[in-house]
């Protein structure tokens, strides 16, 4: 299996991929009803959590990525502030999506409002934003050849510093300051717990295929350990994991895990 692993996008591996670097990218990707389709990867996966950051969406349906892994390789900034985070145990990752030949990822599709990008734009700005065309599940196209949707892809802290973040390094790494964080793209690091538990709520919402292709195409930051692997050695309780009170809407799941040997 061939990856590509590099922190640039290369034109020979993938030429159908785009950067989008500005709001007028993304502009160019609205659809005739001035609305953009959005891939969505982890907690996205599910319609309701979905719907807690995208109130408005619209057309959410089921999709898949040729070409691409997930991995757990970014530190979530938002796990530090929800107090969800371990870093005596490095479990401070969130998911990102890489391309990665001969991998596919069952993915999340919706759209959303032209209003509704400059804050998609800053919230996720720690990733990379690539413009791809999702399949249904059976390859046909999901969305018109003229509309690809946005993805959040892996980027690198010196492309994020040097493209993104007007405040600078050590601004941007005063709200870790307790924690000892000081970069954000990582390989050494493992998924939050919490944030693991919903993800695999949120892909199970999807069907079996879906969970399954989570638990198997899916890596830790060191590309070699599925999260397959990983539920079965270190991270065998992960499901056990309950949010604290305060974030059991958010991160609690739409229902109960069945009794499926992971």
């Amino acid at each position: 299996m061939l990856c590509n692993h590099l922190r640039t996008i290369s034109p020979t591996f993938s030429p159908e991929l785009r950067e989008l670097n500005d709001e007028s990218d993304f502009e160019s990707l609205l659809n005739p009803n001035g609305l953009i389709s959005i891939c969505g990867f982890g907690s996205l996966l599910s319609e309701t959590s979905a719907r807690s950051t995208f109130p408005e969406l619209i057309n959410f349906r089921v999709g898949r990525l040729v070409g691409f892994r997930r991995v757990f390789s970014v530190v979530g900034p938002i796990f530090f502030a929800r107090g969800i985070a371990n870093t005596k145990t490095h479990e401070i990752s969130g998911a990102t999506v890489e391309p990665c030949e001969g991998e596919i990822i069952i993915v999340s599709v919706f759209e959303i409002r032209k209003s509704e990008i400059p804050a998609f734009i800053e919230r996720e700005r720690e990733y990379r934003f690539l413009a791809v065309m999702p399949e249904t599940l059976d390859g046909k196209p999901l969305t018109s050849s003229t509309s690809p949707a946005v993805l959040c892809a892996s980027y690198s802290d010196e492309e994020f510093f040097q493209n993104r973040c007007n405040e600078g390094k050590e601004i941007y790494f005063q709200q870790y300051g307790e924690y000892e964080i000081h970069k954000i793209w990582r390989d050494d690091i493992l998924p939050c717990r919490v944030y693991l538990r919903h993800c695999l709520m949120a892909a199970k919402t999807l069907g079996d295929e879906a969970y399954d292709n989570f638990l198997d195409h899916s890596f830790l930051g060191d590309r070699k350990t599925t999260i397959q692997n990983y539920l079965e050695t270190s991270g065998f309780d992960i499901m056990e994991e309950e949010p604290p009170e305060s974030l059991k809407v958010r991160y609690g799941g739409c229902f109960q895990l069945g009794t499926k040997t992971m």
